[in-house]
């Protein structure tokens, strides 16, 4: 009973992937797989991890509710375009001052989320290695390995969050001072044209750069690199993987996007989806096909390096490259060699049956007992050879003496080898 207890609280703390029932081949067979598996197997997990994070980024959260009702205020004082029923505006002048207003708050926004940026990358730098560590199938511990990775890679997730709100920093700026240009009027058509260009680029680099600081997260927690090697390669891999990055970041935002549905239903789901598990789903998502990404591009042109972690694979030898093949073969036959050949392996033994037994002594026993114990013995031996005679050419037994032959012979070859270029051995003479 006290076994079984212990067992159970063995766990309950370690998880199953630490259990002994535990084995690779229950891991899921692809990324989809282990999503679901990961998603719907740990969401107490993943529930921790998101409220981990939500602390973090309260700060940045006020922020938006903050802009949203002092833009909300902005319209209810000020009559923009309000008419009085006749066609005239309320108040004359007005031209641009919305925009300009806009300009005004969303500044202020983009200011707070670059200083925010210092918090929230805290609960974000300890969510991007849990989330990593469950995408292994590696047995986590939601709060000691949350500050782990606070430890480990606040300073990627750091430069991650600046990078993205510098970006949208300046190009909010200028989506805002170009909407206030056109209000105000004035221009020719090559300058109302550049100003539109100018809006529609500002918002392609708005969503390079989010998919660009995703990528950095996950090639942080992964890989050690330099920021400037962080930018070049999250920008490879953004445009190397644009129609896979936006699906999957859309499909990461999900939660976030029921907010833009103009129901009161919807937008209490979409509250109570942010306090479980948004933030956490959204860094699962990404962070699967990252590994995916990784796996196919990256990991197998790393010597070392493992690829397919968290999924089961039916033939292991296809996702070794051909040097890591190479180098564990000759690894094997190393260690194989250095044990040396086996009597037990390299020929058959019978099984033991109750075809043939060893004569049993009786307690009072005479020479004749003696001689039949002998006999008996003799009879085995003889029986065993002869099972030996028939089975010595089984594939298993050729095999096995076979490779131990060649490696002997390539051993001596080597030896041989260094021993002539050491001058201790001379070529024998010829006539």
């Amino acid at each position: 009973m006290a076994e079984q207890k212990r067992g159970f609280i063995t766990r309950m703390v370690e998880g199953k992937e630490k259990s002994e029932e535990y084995a690779r081949s229950t891991l899921p067979t692809n990324r989809w797989q282990l999503f679901w598996d990961i998603f719907k197997g740990n969401f107490g997990k993943i529930v921790k991890i998101n409220l981990l994070m939500l602390i973090f980024f309260v700060p940045m959260l006020a922020l938006f509710i903050f802009n949203y009702m002092l833009n909300e205020m902005n319209a209810t004082i000020y009559p923009f375009g309000a008419n009085l029923g006749i066609g005239y505006p309320a108040a004359p002048g007005q031209q641009g001052l919305s925009e300009m207003l806009t300009l005004q708050t969303d500044l202020i926004l983009c200011i707070g989320l670059i200083i925010s940026s210092f918090i929230a990358a805290v609960g974000l730098s300890g969510g991007i290695y849990v989330i990593r560590n469950m995408l292994w199938t590696e047995g986590i511990f939601v709060s000691n390995d949350f500050w782990r990775g606070v430890k480990l890679n606040y300073k990627n997730a750091l430069q991650a969050a600046l990078f993205f709100t510098v970006v949208y920093t300046l190009c909010n700026s200028v989506i805002n001072a170009d909407a206030l240009s056109l209000a105000a009027g004035g221009m020719g058509k090559a300058q109302t044209l550049f100003m539109q260009v100018s809006q529609v680029m500002s918002y392609l680099l708005i969503i390079i750069a989010a998919l660009m600081s995703l990528w950095m997260l996950a090639l942080g927690v992964n890989y050690k690199m330099n920021f400037l090697m962080l930018i070049r390669n999250s920008f490879i891999l953004t445009l190397g993987s644009f129609p896979q990055s936006i699906f999957f970041g859309i499909l990461a935002i999900l939660p976030f996007g029921l907010f833009l549905i103009p129901t009161e239903l919807f937008i209490v789901i979409a509250v109570f989806a942010v306090l479980l598990f948004a933030l956490a789903y959204a860094l699962l998502v990404f962070f699967d096909f990252a590994q995916w990404t990784f796996d196919k591009y990256i990991n197998p042109k790393i010597k070392g390096a493992k690829v397919g972690r968290g999924i089961y694979s039916k033939n292991p030898d296809e996702e070794m490259s051909e040097e890591d093949r190479s180098a564990a073969e000759l690894e094997y036959r190393r260690n194989l060699l250095a044990l040396g050949r086996s009597r037990l392996v390299a020929r058959p033994i019978k099984p033991i049956d109750d075809s043939l037994q060893v004569y049993e002594l009786p307690q009072a026993f005479t020479r004749e007992d003696l001689k039949k114990l002998r006999e008996s013995k003799q009879t085995i031996i003889e029986d065993n050879e002869a099972y030996a005679e028939e089975h010595k050419n089984d594939f298993r037994y050729v095999e096995y003496n076979r490779q131990f032959d060649e490696m002997e012979e390539a051993e001596a070859k080597q030896q041989e080898t260094k021993a002539k270029k050491r001058g201790k051995l001379k070529p024998p003479k010829t006539e």
